[in-house]
């Protein structure tokens, strides 16, 4: 395995990508390729590999093993839980999310893509563009991935034909193109040969774009969230009350986006109570200034209420709170989610009731069209809804800041996590809201 020095890892930008792709297509197998060729993977892990497929009676190391960790994803050749990897090139560092391909773990997907600012569509080369593809574009789409990555896959066994590629991304792009995928990137390779992973391929030389991994080293990645709306949900009150600190109270959160200064202006939601910052602790120290994905402590001059789940925003740019919620959602339970449903909504650190008023319509993969008014979203399925929430909430949209615009709804009987919400506008156009709603139970 080739070593980074700490230099050069400080000179390099981070990217996260996710891989999503129908059931054999080859996503552990690519990542797999990725990581052996680019000299990613230790040598006991190697070992280790080598020792299970020669068990197997297979002559080459199955490289699919390095990422397929669990021991049902082993025996059953599938992979079923997101497996993280990190690794790193002179270039890049990268943080891969393998995603599952099966219909039933979808949900998987949503997670693995919400946090990716690339995501890796496989297809197999032989079977073309088919439903699961078109399911993981329109995840991409809606959970606004910057950048998305074709890879038609078993080039060797269509004999690496150019004609048979072409078609394919063809297709793929102008379905993609019409959900509203800004950049899409086509790559012919062979994950189990290592064609166009790493290495450019002998046998495509038709293809004159960059190799899968050139591309991931050289794809602009633009996710610098501290010039965004700032935004600090409350996770924590602090007070030690000890006699060094006697007087000590701070709100402690994870920046979700955005700087925070000492003497800005700020507002706590949803109390719409303001003050200003008197102090930033970061690791213990005071600081003039922390920005997004840091974990702070802020001081203000006002004694406020402020609990758990609040938020604390400048005062110059704090969002409306509401308490009627539109979204683009991603149903991940198996039962249905119903007009009228009773739900917990989860915003940030914050937990609400809410109610579905209404869901306008849900999504048809095949031809993007709208199915009005379906009554329910099943598994899987992509639709608007309309929420009503017991208290108001702080929401962006969330193609302003992918952290404050999202949501999960829960079910408050057993806590199981039954869909996935991007507030505000999306490839599926809301229509009007059903009137006569029956709200017999949570009535807000």
């Amino acid at each position: 395995m080739s070593t980074i020095t700490t230099e050069e890892l400080s000179a390099t930008t981070l990217l996260r990508f996710a891989t999503a792709g129908s059931v054999d297509d080859g996503k552990s197998t690519l990542v797999g390729r990725l990581l052996h060729d680019s000299k990613s993977v230790l040598t006991d892990q190697l070992e280790a590999v080598q020792r299970v497929s020669a068990d197997r009676g297979q002559d080459a190391p199955d490289l699919a093993l390095l990422t397929d960790g669990l021991r049902a994803e082993r025996e059953q050749g599938i992979t079923i839980d997101v497996a993280y990897r990190y690794f790193a090139t002179p270039r890049r560092r990268f943080i891969l999310a393998d995603t599952p391909g099966h219909v039933q773990y979808t949900r998987n997907m949503v997670t693995g893509a919400s946090t990716a600012e690339l995501t890796v569509i496989l297809v197999d080369a032989r079977n073309g563009v088919v439903e699961q593809t078109r399911r993981h574009a329109a995840i991409a789409a809606l959970l606004r991935v910057p950048h998305v990555v074709l890879a038609v896959n078993k080039m060797d066994l269509v004999e690496y034909k150019e004609s048979v590629f072409a078609v394919i991304a063809e297709e793929f792009t102008a379905y993609a193109s019409e959900l509203g995928v800004p950049e899409i990137t086509a790559i012919p390779i062979s994950a189990l040969a290592g064609d166009n992973v790493v290495e450019p391929s002998a046998h495509m030389d038709w293809y004159g774009g960059p190799t899968f991994l050139e591309h991931l080293e050289s794809v602009p990645v633009a996710h610098d969230l501290s010039h965004c709306h700032a935004r600090l949900p409350v996770q924590y009150v602090i007070r030690p009350q000890s006699a060094e600190l006697p007087d000590y109270r701070g709100y402690a959160g994870q920046i979700a986006a955005g700087t925070f200064r000492v003497g800005e202006a700020v507002t706590v939601l949803p109390s719409g109570r303001a003050t200003r910052i008197s102090a930033i602790d970061l690791l213990g120290k005071p600081v003039n200034t922390a920005w997004t994905t840091q974990s702070v402590t802020l001081l203000l001059e006002d004694d406020i209420d402020i609990s758990r789940g609040d938020l604390i925003v400048p005062s110059k740019d704090a969002p409306a709170t509401t308490q009627d919620i539109e979204a683009t959602v991603c149903h991940v339970a198996d039962q249905p989610l119903t007009v009228g449903h009773r739900v917990l909504l989860k915003h940030g650190t914050r937990t609400v009731k809410a109610i579905v008023k209404d869901i306008p319509s849900r999504l048809t993969l095949d031809d993007l069209s709208l199915h009005p008014h379906p009554g329910q979203l099943v598994a899987n399925d992509i639709g608007r809804v309309k929420i009503r929430t017991a208290e108001p909430l702080p929401v962006d949209s969330y193609a302003d800041s992918r952290r404050t615009g999202s949501f999960i709804l829960i079910d408050p009987a057993d806590g199981t996590t039954l869909t996935a919400g991007m507030v505000g506008e999306s490839f599926a156009a809301p229509e009007p809201v059903k009137d006569g709603t029956d709200d017999d139970g949570w009535d807000f």
